[in-house]
């Protein structure tokens, strides 16, 4: 049985009118993945880059997740069997269904969607109740506002409302702030949690000028941390935005704030708190991107648990960095809603004694869904459900978005520009946020928006010399394979429309792209101009029509969609690596 996402939403209002939820899916197991226990006193709940996806999705994990150099190998860049036999998750389960990109159509008709918040709010509200609604803490990493179209129609505020009916107690932003400092502010006046992140600064500017901040001594712009009281146990959470935020998007947004990792910062802050407020356990809330937080764990003492987010890696077990102080645990749990993860401590006096880390699928066959949830979901799109459900395409195969290079999602955005805009070259940003689309799937205007949907969408045509070309391709591959994790801003590869490529990531900046061609087959010309197509440019002047409706203008006039042919991205010094799969 497959549902569309029109159907899924009318049977969660079903559900909310207390109607009974058919399953989805057809695997059943008699095990209770979700009867974890109770271990320890308190109880942490994290989940992270949800990207407004409030209904169950399918979302195929990538098949290339490079690590270079010490990276090669260890979590989280480990994809497919390699995956399954670090981490000991049975073939074909529905742990390796969740975890990987393995027969990934198949699976997904065997186990069905994932996430959605009704079921996510089942999920916690059980996990609460195991370990007690007073020792349990709920932790969000971050790019919870935007990555749908109804997010961005309404600029995060629907999203408020759902985390506050989910029970989220501190979250950290990212892509939030994309939406401006005055409706930030104004959606954090709404949120229930405290908003917090040590890393966000008044630039020298802003605090001459009196800008508002949290901390005017300080400049820092909002609360860094919070300490929570449970079972008679202080819990010190420190916030830990983004730290490239005016690079990777439009500085516009956040003018007056300056970024950063802030590792001198945040080790004095950590200092601060051991001494003064004398924490029973400290953790970092991070949306750094697992690379970043493994370093930073190794450089920064007196952190219990690095909580981490960004790069969208579903990590099963922490992985332990040792450092001056000791060591610290660093998990990532995933994207879209797909995964809840626990963090148990046995916490004694101003240590963690011991912990216990589960990451658990949120599998909606499994999970009867929130009615009050539901409910809210159902009324809040019924206003905008005729745009939303308007149905462009029949999708023929399996779309999707993640994974180093490319993917048949970008692959069809890229074909959609260069027809539509009649040019030979099209570039498409690699973003990790989108889900994926199973073959005889009625593409709606909600899929587009679900794959494009920000605050910065134009489409542009501009010039380029094969030069300037292979220039921006090296400096958006550097950000990928850098070989420094703190020189590493998250996302993938730009994708592609309409040239072919070689890499090898293995190689220094400057080195790593060549090769290049264009569908005939021609080389690219260092001295020739190309017209090319993109869309998401920081730059405030690149202005055009929102890429969604150039997308569905092609699809309306396609009908049918076939699985897009994937320009070729030939790889150099990789193989054999435990976090590529070389695609048929």
């Amino acid at each position: 049985m497959k549902l569309d996402r029109r159907e899924t939403l009318q049977l969660l209002t079903a559900a909310a009118m207390g109607a009974s939820l058919p399953a989805i899916g057809r695997a059943r197991s008699r095990e209770d993945i979700y009867a974890i226990g109770r271990f320890g006193n308190v109880r942490v709940l994290h989940q992270t880059d949800t990207h407004a996806q409030t209904l169950p999705l399918y979302f195929r994990e990538p098949s290339a997740n490079i690590g270079v150099g010490s990276a090669r190998g260890r979590p989280p860049h480990l994809v497919g069997q390699a995956f399954l036999d670090y981490f000991q998750v049975p073939p074909r389960s529905g742990r390796a269904y969740a975890y990987t990109c393995l027969d990934f159509q198949e699976a997904a008709h065997r186990y069905g969607a994932l996430g959605g918040f009704a079921y996510i709010k089942t999920l916690a509200d059980r996990l609460r109740a195991e370990a007690g609604h007073a020792n349990t803490l709920y932790l969000d990493g971050g790019d919870l506002w935007q990555g749908s179209g109804l997010a961005n129609l309404m600029k995060g505020t629907d999203m408020v409302d759902l985390s506050n009916l989910l029970g989220v107690d501190v979250m950290t932003p990212h892509w939030e702030l994309t939406y401006g400092e005055a409706q930030v502010r104004k959606n954090i006046a709404a949120f229930a949690g405290d908003f917090i992140a040590q890393n966000i600064f008044l630039t020298d500017e802003a605090a001459f000028n009196g800008a508002p901040s949290f901390d005017p001594a300080s400049g820092r712009v909002f609360r860094p941390h919070v300490i929570k009281e449970l079972n008679g146990h202080r819990i010190a959470i420190i916030g830990q935005a983004f730290p490239y935020q005016p690079i990777a998007h439009p500085s516009r947004f956040v003018a007056d704030w300056s970024f950063g990792i802030r590792e001198a910062e945040l080790q004095k802050l950590v200092d601060g708190l051991r001494a003064m407020e004398r924490p029973d356990a400290v953790l970092l809330l991070s949306h750094n991107g697992m690379d970043v937080d493994l370093k930073l764990a190794s450089r920064v003492r007196g952190i219990d648990v690095i909580l981490g987010g960004h790069t969208h890696d579903a990590v099963p077990r922490p992985v332990r960095v040792g450092n001056a102080g000791g060591s610290t645990l660093v998990t990532n749990a995933g994207s879209n809603g797909k995964f809840l993860a626990v963090l148990d401590l046995d916490v004694g006096a101003g240590r963690v004694v011991d912990l216990r880390y589960t990451l658990l699928p949120v599998f909606s066959h499994l999970l009867a869904p929130d009615a009050g949830v539901a409910r809210r979901i159902a009324e809040t799109e019924a206003p905008h459900a005729r745009m939303l459900d308007d149905e462009l395409a029949l999708a023929e195969g399996l779309l999707y978005r993640r994974g180093n290079f490319n993917g048949t999602m970008d692959q069809l955005i890229c074909d959609a520009l260069r027809a539509e805009l009649d040019v030979p070259i099209a570039l498409s940003p690699g973003f990790r946020w989108g889900p994926s689309l199973l073959s005889g799937h009625r593409i709606t205007m909600r899929d587009v928006l679900a794959e494009t949907a920000i605050t910065f969408p134009d489409v542009y045509v501009q010039e380029m010399t094969g030069a300037e070309l292979r220039a921006v391709m090296e400096d958006v591959c550097d950000n990928l394979f850098n070989p420094d994790p703190y020189r590493q801003q998250g996302g993938d590869m730009v994708r592609m429309g309409g040239l072919d490529y070689v890499c090898a990531p293995g190689q220094a900046m400057g080195s790593r792209i060549y090769g290049m061609t264009l569908d005939d087959g021609t080389p690219v010309d260092p001295a020739k101009t190309y017209r090319v197509a993109g869309w998401a440019s920081v730059n405030q002047e690149q202005t055009g029509t929102p890429v969604w409706e150039v997308v569905a203008r092609h699809l309306r006039a396609t009908r049918t969609v076939r699985t897009p042919k994937l320009n070729r991205v030939r790889l150099e010094g990789v193989a054999p690596n435990p976090g590529y799969i070389p695609l048929a």
